[in-house]
Parts: structure tokens; C-alpha cells; sequence
């Protein structure tokens, strides 16, 4: 086992070894409730990811005649350790992100569930037959690993983005190159070392920690036949473009600007509840945020005072050291400065501070990275707190005289992760789910995020690539399709050998 303690580099791991590497630059590593930092997170080159995919490919061919049932075995061994250590890897999260430790246990939870997918393999991977296509004649699909496989990872969820990915990388018969973000990279080193402990052999899942080089590196690679990424849009299109560019497979989720539409009939006091973890649950930092409420006709009266007073209720405080705290930190001082000036210019654009959150103190943590709920009202689709995603503790409110204008809004954004509405009427609510432009639709339901069966259906600048992450499709890109068209002749028939005789 690998210990991290303060401020040591974190390893990276090749061919089943532990090891820092030598390298010129390591990136900080924070713990953004008190602003210490915790570790170093080495910047690794090409030379480096070319000792993992080495590694890697040295591997690949045996862990693909391990029959699936075996790598089920080692899986269902991780999937006990994850348990064991469930609670030290959820305060692991708290300590490297921020997010309060009931965020983090969630994080983790829903990354176990990826987990427990990919040990029906031996199912997800069954292929198809048809007798008898033509006389005599029968056909099949299999599918089979497509090699060596990359994940590259965001800070926000460093227990469950990571297994989004591996798990069924390798449950399919890949080998497997992890990039945690150099920002939260703990966590993943310690995923990392339960898989080992469960008996994955060496050299079917690397780790290598870096940053522009490193995926750059990994974007180039002959051997990398495929790439899983999840970040802001803008990277994600490099990474979809780049990665395709040198004939990989590539699977890109981007950000997201979610609506949350509240209607004059929506149950008000859940449609608040519902968007105060919406809007400032892991302090806005997912791309599953509702970032915007669009309060239709009379329903901002109601929602926005409730909604008001909800947020003010929010106490803001460390995660990791005390239980108190609702909201945690934002993962750096750059980020929260970032955040703070979209609030700024929102509101030289015309829009109003219902809730102000940018002063936000914690007296016994001063060095940390907090900021408030923040909440700005009259809210117009031209002004730059809307068109960006602002990926912080800050929801924005539109008003919209009708779900028309409400659907023109949401429809009108380049983004297209999810939408949600709060009603009482069903014929509305379909009439949402079948207009709206997002690839995950939650009704009464404020983060449509699906559970690990079912993909993660990011639409438009949302997603780059055409398989997603998660359910069936996460099994259709980590594998490819061989289809064998089969006819055995009749005694004698197409036999040289029997006319020649």
C-alpha cells in the first residue's frame, strides 16, 4: 500500500509499480477547506505514458484470453474492498475537493454502482446469432476488447468519474491508462491500490499523473485505440477532435448549462429542495448543476422569495475537520475568483443580487476557498453569467411567461445536458420531455443524472462522439463488433481433395 502523507508526491503506477518519477514540475495539491497544501501531483511527459502503454500492451493479450468470468471474480473482490473502505475514501474526497462528506459518500456510491455493472459482463457481453441467413448458411457477433484503453479525468468527481471508466474498460477485456486530474489525484491513487489488492495483474491498469503534456501525449499514441474524457466543453471538443484525428475511438463528455423549469402548479416547497441541491450541491461544481430556474408566469412569486430564504439557510464551512457545513469550498482561489466576476458582471448587465455570496467568511478557516450561495434574479439568455458555465454555487433565474418561452430558452443554448420541470400536470410535463433539446430530462426531479445501467446522454456541445458513457453504450465503445458468417459444405461438396480422388 502506497501512503500519501502531506505533502509528498503522489506516485504514479506502471506495470504493477509504485513510483514518483522523475520529473521537472509537480502540480499543488489542496485541501480547499483550509487552503494546505496536502501533496504533489508529478507532471508526467510522453516518455512516461509511453512506459504505461508499454506496460500496457504487454498485458493486453493475456487479459484478453482471461476468460470474462475470471475478471468477474477479481471485480467482485474490488467491489467488497470499495465497501471496506467506503468511508475512507468518501473523507478522501472531502479532503482533496471540498465537498461536504455526505456529497462525497455519494460520489463514491454511485462509482461502486459502475462497479456492480461491470460484473455482469459475461451478460452485457453476449453476442448475437442468426441460422440460417441463407440456406446452409448462419451468422454471428462477437465483440471483443479493442485494445488499450484512456481515461482522463476532471476534478469535481474524483471517486466516481475515474470509475465511470475502468471498471468496464477492463470488465470487456481491455488494458487501461488512468490520468486522474492533477488537481484531486488522491483518491484514484487509492481506488488504484484496492483493485491491485483484489488481484488485477500487472500492467492492466496504469496511472499516470500530468497535465497538457501528459494528454497530449496520450491523444497521439499509435497503441491508445480508445479514449474516455469528461471536463469543460471547450477541452472536450480538443480532446474529441485531436483523439480522432489520430484514428481513436473517442467518447468526450463537456459542461453544461442546466434548466430547471418551475411552473405556477409546481409543488413549491419541493421544487425548492430540489434545486438547493440542484444549484449548490458539491458548490455548483458538476455538470449536472440546475444552474438556472425558469420561474414561468406567477411561479416566481413563490419560488424565488422560498428559494431566497433556502439558500440564506445554506451554512458554509469546512468538510473535512467538523461535521458542520452545507456548502463546502470551491476547488481553488483562481476558480472562485473566476466565479466571482460572472457574478460582478452579471449585475452591471441588468441583473439583481437576490442572495450575495461572495463575502462569505469562516472565521476558523480563513485561508480557505469559500464562497456563498449566490442567487441573481431577471437573469436575460445575452448576459455572460448565462452563457458560460459558471460551475459554482450560483443559480440564475430567468422569467418566462409560458413554457413556449420557456422551451425557446432552454432550447436556444448550446448546451444540452439536462432539463428539468417542476409540475402537477402530465400533460405538460410530456410535452417538456418530448420538446426539450437535453439528453437527460427530470420530471419533479432536479438531477436527472441515470443511475449506471443507463448512459449518461449528453447532447450537443455537451458531448462530442457518438457512444456514451455508462449502460450499454459504455460496452459498445469499449468493445468492437466481429461478425462471422459461417457455412459448412455436404459430404463431398467443395472438397478438392474428395474430386480429385
Amino acid at each position: 500500500m502506497v501512503t500519501t502523507t502531506e505533502q509528498l508526491p503522489c506516485p504514479n503506477f506502471i506495470a504493477g509499480e509504485w513510483s514518483t518519477p522523475d520529473v521537472a514540475d509537480f502540480n499543488p495539491v489542496y485541501n480547499p477547506s483550509t487552503g494546505e497544501q496536502i501533496s504533489a501531483a508529478p507532471m508526467s511527459g510522453p516518455d512516461i505514458v509511453d512506459q504505461a502503454v508499454e506496460a500496457a500492451d504487454a498485458a493486453a493479450y493475456d487479459w484478453w484470453q482471461t476468460p470474462p468470468v475470471e475478471r468477474i471474480r477479481i471485480l467482485f473482490r474490488y467491489k467488497m474492498l470499495l465497501e471496506d473502505a467506503f468511508e475512507e475514501l468518501a473523507k478522501s474526497v472531502t479532503r482533496e475537493h471540498g465537498k461536504t462528506l455526505q456529497e462525497a459518500r455519494g460520489d463514491v456510491r454511485r462509482g461502486i454502482e459502475v462497479v456492480e455493472y461491470a460484473c455482469a459482463i459475461t451478460e452485457l457481453l453476449k453476442g448475437e446469432c442468426l441460422e440460417n441467413i441463407a440456406r446452409g448458411i448462419d451468422c454471428d457477433l462477437q465483440r471483443q476488447p479493442v485494445g488499450i484503453c484512456a481515461g482522463i479525468c476532471p476534478y469535481n468527481f474524483p471517486a466516481l468519474v475515474p470509475m465511470w471508466m475502468y471498471p468496464l474498460a477492463i470488465a470487456c477485456g481491455n488494458t487501461f491508462i488512468l490520468k486522474p486530474s492533477e488537481k484531486v489525484p488522491l483518491t484514484s491513487v487509492r481506488l488504484i491500490e484496492l483493485l491491485e489488492q483484489a488481484g488485477l495483474p500487472k500492467g492492466v491498469l496504469n496511472v499516470v499523473h500530468g497535465g497538457r503534456e501528459c494528454v497530449d501525449a496520450i491523444l497521439t499514441h499509435p497503441k491508445i485505440r480508445a479514449i474516455s474524457f469528461v471536463g469543460s466543453s471547450p477541452v472536450a471538443k480538443y480532446i474529441f477532435e485531436k483523439g480522432t484525428q489520430n484514428g481513436k475511438r473517442v467518447q468526450a463528455a463537456g459542461g453544461a448549462k442546466n434548466f430547471v423549469v418551475v411552473m405556477p402548479d409546481a409543488e413549491i416547497p419541493k421544487a425548492v429542495d430540489g434545486m438547493v441541491d440542484s444549484a449548490f450541491g458539491c458548490a455548483g461544481q458538476r455538470c449536472m448543476a440546475g444552474s438556472t430556474a425558469i420561474t414561468v408566469g406567477k411561479a416566481a412569486d413563490l419560488f424565488i422569495p422560498e428559494m431566497s430564504a433556502a439558500a440564506q439557510a445554506i451554512n458554509v464551512g469546512p468538510t473535512d475537520r467538523t461535521p458542520a457545513g452545507q456548502l463546502g469550498a470551491v476547488i481553488s482561489p483562481e476558480h472562485r475568483e473566476r466565479i466571482k466576476q460572472l457574478i460582478e458582471t452579471g449585475e452591471k448587465e441588468g441583473a439583481s443580487i437576490v442572495v450575495d455570496g461572495r463575502q462569505a467568511k469562516v472565521p476558523d478557516y480563513p485561508n480557505g476557498f469559500y464562497l456563498g450561495p449566490t442567487i441573481l434574479d431577471r437573469v436575460n439568455p445575452s448576459m455572460a453569467v448565462h452563457e458560460a458555465e459558471v460551475f459554482g454555487p450560483v443559480l440564475n433565474v430567468i422569467r418566462a411567461d409560458d413554457l413556449q418561452q420557456a422551451l425557446d430558452v432552454a432550447n436556444a443554448c448550446a448546451f444540452g445536458n439536462g432539463c428539468c420541470i417542476y409540475t402537477r400536470s402530465g400533460q405538460v410535463a410530456r410535452e417538456f420531455r418530448h420538446r426539450v433539446k437535453a439528453g437527460m430530462v427530470g420530471i419533479n426531479v432536479g438531477i436527472p443524472a441515470p443511475m449506471a445501467y443507463f448512459p449518461f446522454s449528453g447532447w450537443d456541445y455537451s458531448f462530442f462522439g457518438d457512444l456514451h458513457i455508462q449502460g450499454r453504450e459504455a460496452i459498445y465503445f469499449y468493445t468492437r463488433a466481429k461478425v462471422t458468417t459461417t457455412r459448412w459444405f455436404s459430404a463431398g461438396e467443395g472438397d478438392i481433395w474428395h474430386k480429385d480422388k
